[in-house]
């Protein structure tokens, strides 16, 4: 028996699929049967992890595939859509996506054993064109603001606002359907319940929830800033965890 609705968790650099257990258990709470995708982020090229994906992809027992991707995780998705025309793609949330550049990692790059501690994924997507015909599918991208992130200490100068890691300038996808701004972390996007309630709620409507009370605050600022917004955007607020700080110390999530 084929199940309807799947969704795929795709971790980060650095890290294992076991870091989105909790993510995993709370997106299954919605009525989905999620699935935590592992790989070597660090030891194969961002084309080869995506080519796994898709193999990974096809041998599911599921005729609809949703996608969630942390960081790096969300441009190996991506990447994979090129090679996906026999799958039946639905949604995708991508959190933290460093889409646009990586500050953070070009900074990483330039110190001693950074660019081998980048590993060979991340130094493809930033040298290589991106990937054409997205606008075909369903992307919502979740960026974070409270600013708590291995990233900062690498770079100082990070610009603002970001997670830590990644700027909320650098996530933006112009193609896609939602873009939406919380303040928490990059590594706490992994834990953040305030995060899943967002990714459940795109994978049902195809939107990020509105209401909230900060609401229509980030498209003010991107008016300011002259950004050309998607095709809906909202910015929502949510407590910055306080535990973003041991998190990151802990989880490290250097633009993957």
């Amino acid at each position: 028996m084929i199940n309807q609705e799947t969704v795929i968790l795709v971790h980060g650099l650095w890290l294992h699929g076991t870091v989105m257990a909790l993510m995993r258990r709370r997106i299954a709470r919605c009525g989905y049967q999620v699935v935590s995708y592992s790989y070597p982020s660090m030891r194969l090229t961002l084309t080869e992890n995506a080519g796994r994906l898709a193999q990974f992809c096809r041998s599911m027992d599921s005729s609809r595939m949703h996608f969630v991707g942390h960081s790096l995780g969300g441009l190996v998705i991506l990447r994979m859509l090129e090679r996906a025309a026999d799958l039946d793609i639905g949604r995708i949330v991508l959190a933290g996506p460093p889409f646009v550049d990586s500050f953070a990692a070009r900074r990483l790059a330039r110190l001693p054993g950074g660019g081998k501690a980048l590993g060979r994924s991340i130094p493809e997507w930033l040298e290589s064109a991106r990937p054409s015909g997205l606008e075909r599918y369903d992307i919502g991208v979740i960026a974070g603001d409270c600013g708590i992130g291995l990233g900062t200490l690498i770079a100082p100068d990070l610009p603002r606002p970001s997670d830590g890691v990644v700027s909320v300038a650098e996530t933006r996808l112009p193609t896609a359907r939602d873009h939406i701004v919380l303040n928490v972390s990059h590594t706490a996007m992994l834990v953040s319940a305030a995060v899943v309630r967002q990714v459940c709620t795109f994978l049902h409507t195809g939107a990020f929830s509105r209401g909230m009370k900060d609401e229509g605050r980030g498209m003010q600022e991107d008016q300011r800033q002259g950004v050309k917004a998607p095709e809906r955007e909202s910015e929502a607020k949510s407590s910055c965890d306080s535990r973003s700080s041991d998190l990151t110390t802990h989880a490290c999530s250097m633009s993957g």
